[in-house]
């Protein structure tokens, strides 16, 4: 296995932090866990991607499916990546324009990026 993910509450946010390698391999992981905690209602996500080695375009394509499906419920996600070598990655595909990237979860409890969003987390969901 080359990611784990760890599933906790920082309100306004449900925060599904991975660790490992966000490749081919693990990136199934991460979709499923998507898929759980959004049938499960959560509509506020933040990925915090603290411990990630290593990010590929499977990755990536999660983490942009995770985006649409949570926008598509009138949810919303953001983006913990400190890692310089990471961020780059996003920054390279001009992902940092439609996500909200952060150096810490502490940032992401300011306020949710859109204001659906921030309705939600008005109303204690997520």
């Amino acid at each position: 296995m080359s990611v784990t993910i760890r599933r906790y509450e920082q309100p306004p946010w449900c925060v599904l932090r991975v660790a490992g390698e966000l490749d081919v391999v693990g990136a199934p992981e991460l979709r499923q866990a998507v898929v759980s905690a959004v049938a499960e209602g959560i509509r506020l996500l933040a990925f915090d991607l603290s411990d990630v080695d290593f990010l590929d375009s499977f990755g990536i394509g999660v983490i942009i499916g995770a985006l649409k499906r949570l926008r598509q419920r009138g949810g919303d996600m953001v983006v913990v990546c400190p890692s310089r070598r990471i961020r780059r990655v996003f920054e390279i595909c001009d992902l940092d324009k439609i996500l909200a990237l952060h150096d810490s979860i502490e940032q992401t409890s300011a306020s949710p990026t859109t204001p659906a969003a921030a309705a939600l987390a008005g109303e204690g969901h997520g």
